[in-house]
């Protein structure tokens, strides 16, 4: 019988946020699939697991997805890494492929689990908290009341869409914000949502940072901006 390869969200940074289902599963699977940029590379995924999940007995199989935009690269890292996980199922192991966050939220572990369905391979989803729902917890803010919407957007779709959804949205989630927070802040200063708006990065991480939109500071590429159109903020 062939394995299973279970998608599993770790949630957002902080170890204590993993479900129990995910922590059940990681201490129970022998094979664990950890997303990294490049060979050598330290996961985050791993990391967060890493002190609660004993890796004693775990076989750690480090599938490389280079930051690549072109998407011809990308699917052949995403091949390539269905490949690899597909040979361990062949031989009757369950699998667990890691990922930051949920699975179902910009997630390259949702590509990997669609090519190893197209193998014939049974796959299983099991959800984490999204790094906007823990960011938004930590600033105190409610994503949505009442009647309010919410759109959630990458910041990499550049001024025109984030103006757009700006327009239509009473609260915006913009992910992936880290590369475009000068343009994202000169749009919100132009729109006068400056005081509207939170950035969330590294959220549940050591070098955490919560507070207002600053092009003074470095941001990594996991920092969020919230924009909420009904109140201000702070």
């Amino acid at each position: 019988m062939s394995g299973i390869l279970y998608g599993i969200g770790v949630g957002p940074g902080d170890p204590a946020l993993m479900t129990v289902k995910a922590r059940e599963l990681l201490k129970a699977l022998k094979v664990l699939a950890v997303p990294v940029k490049s060979a050598g590379e330290v996961s985050t995924a791993l990391t967060i697991i890493k002190d609660c999940i004993s890796l004693e007995d775990k076989t750690i199989l480090k599938l490389e997805f280079p930051m690549e935009h072109s998407r011809a690269a990308m699917e052949r890292s995403h091949l390539a890494a269905a490949e690899k996980i597909c040979k361990i199922l062949a031989q009757g192991e369950d699998a667990a492929l890691i990922t930051l966050g949920d699975v179902s939220v910009y997630s390259t572990c949702s590509y990997v689990l669609e090519k190893v369905r197209a193998c014939g391979y049974k796959t299983e989803v099991v959800p984490g908290i999204p790094s906007f729902c823990d960011g938004a917890a930590r600033a105190g803010l409610p994503l949505m009341q009442g009647h309010e919407n919410l759109a959630v957007i990458s910041g990499i779709r550049g001024r025109e869409a984030l103006n757009q959804v700006l327009d239509d949205f009473d609260n915006v989630v913009i992910m992936k914000a880290g590369g475009k927070m000068a343009l994202i802040a000169g749009l919100l200063e132009e729109r006068g949502l400056l005081d509207h708006s939170v950035v969330i990065s590294n959220a549940g991480m050591e070098n955490a940072y919560i507070g207002p939109v600053d092009i003074k500071r470095t941001y990594s590429y996991f920092t969020t901006v919230i924009v909420k159109k009904g109140g201000a903020v702070r």
